[in-house]
């Protein structure tokens, strides 16, 4: 039986071009290819991949959602991104969500091909360019002092931080505290104002836990 992938990318001709490129590999079959999250969530549930490659940056709700929907609805299903970016924030972001690889769309054909038989049989393929992001991560040291800018936070700021650090998400967040979510975002941009920062990766390591 040929290794069943689904497309998720809102660009109509890389969405096409990934589709050949699977055809092709002879081993591998396309069952699906949505253009955003949600006709995503719609088909590929029935569609029943092994793997599904997944744009990050989505129109309406962005792929690394789109992630953590699947991985509910889906759990066996393996997800390798496939992002022009190598953002570190968005990297981790992506692999709390569920996925198990990472790849630039810029790699090789080759390289996204072996990337979906590599995640398939148990491991996790990453971009060398991610890779090294990922070693630089966990090189830098445990822990740091917290910053002295943390004194600007209000307390329900801090509490907001602190269930970043945490690794929950905006939903996770406004259920603890009894907030709606628009209230979380509002406190995360605070949060990143008197921070002076603009990942969550950068606050969390103000804090000392990154």
């Amino acid at each position: 039986m040929p290794l069943r992938v689904s497309i998720v990318e809102d660009d109509d001709r890389l969405r096409e071009e990934f589709a050949r490129l699977i055809e092709g590999a002879g081993d591998i079959t396309c069952v699906s290819a949505s253009r955003d999250a949600e006709s995503a969530l719609a088909a590929i549930p029935p569609a029943a991949p092994d793997v599904v490659l997944m744009d990050l940056n989505l129109p309406g709700m962005n792929g690394i959602e789109c992630t953590r929907k699947l991985k509910d609805l889906r759990p066996e299903t393996q997800i390798v991104m496939l992002t022009s970016f190598e953002s570190t924030d968005a990297i981790f972001q992506s692999l709390a969500a569920g996925a198990t690889g990472y790849v630039l769309k810029r790699a090789p054909g080759s390289q996204i091909i072996d990337a979906v038989r590599d995640v398939y049989n148990g491991g996790s393929p990453m971009s060398s360019a991610i890779a090294r992001k990922v070693v630089a991560f966990f090189s830098r040291p445990v822990a740091s002092a917290p910053s002295p800018e943390l004194d600007r936070l209000t307390d329900r700021e801090r509490a907001v931080l602190v269930a970043l650090a945490e690794g929950q998400q905006y939903k996770e967040i406004a259920d603890t505290l009894g907030i709606s979510i628009n209230t979380v975002r509002n406190h995360v941009k605070h949060t990143y104002e008197k921070l002076q920062v603009n990942t969550r990766l950068d606050a969390v390591r103000k804090l000392g836990r990154a």
